[in-house]
């Protein structure tokens, strides 16, 4: 497989994956790109999302984070769950914002995966910095 086919197919795999994640479809998480090992997706914060200092719950900028490293630990192929994940908050996001995850694959070894994400508001800040450990399991990826 090329790696334009490695690609293609990961898209695939990811655009499957989102069509059917009840929680993407009801925080309106949009899958922007998805490539062997990568995704990006955004999500725009509803007044529902805040806090009680009215800014982002850091549980929509985790699950935004954990919602990319979904996607691109899956998209290979290979039937993948959470094992671990981290955050490290940096800032917060605002009501009406569009915030971006980008995760990418750091190293596979066996069933064993590392991977980063980070997610951005509007401006180009870094608001979080998510590593996950993922755990491939028998059976395709997708659903």
């Amino acid at each position: 497989m090329s790696i334009n086919d490695a690609d293609q197919k990961a898209g695939e795999i990811a655009r499957d994956m989102h069509e059917k994640d009840p929680v993407a479809r009801n925080l309106a998480i949009s899958l922007d790109e998805a490539r062997a090992g990568y995704a990006r997706i955004t999500m725009r914060v509803g007044d529902h999302m805040v806090n009680a200092y009215g800014t982002t719950h850091g549980g929509y900028s985790f699950i935004l984070a954990d919602t990319a490293f979904g996607l691109a630990s899956n998209n290979r192929g290979r039937k993948s769950f959470a094992q671990a994940a981290h955050i490290t908050f940096m800032t917060f996001g605002k009501p009406g914002e569009l915030l971006t995850a980008v995760a990418e694959e750091r190293s596979v070894s066996g069933r064993t995966g590392i991977f980063d994400a980070t997610v951005y508001g509007e401006d180009g800040r870094v608001v979080a910095e998510f590593n996950g450990l993922s755990r491939a399991v028998k059976g395709p990826s997708g659903v």
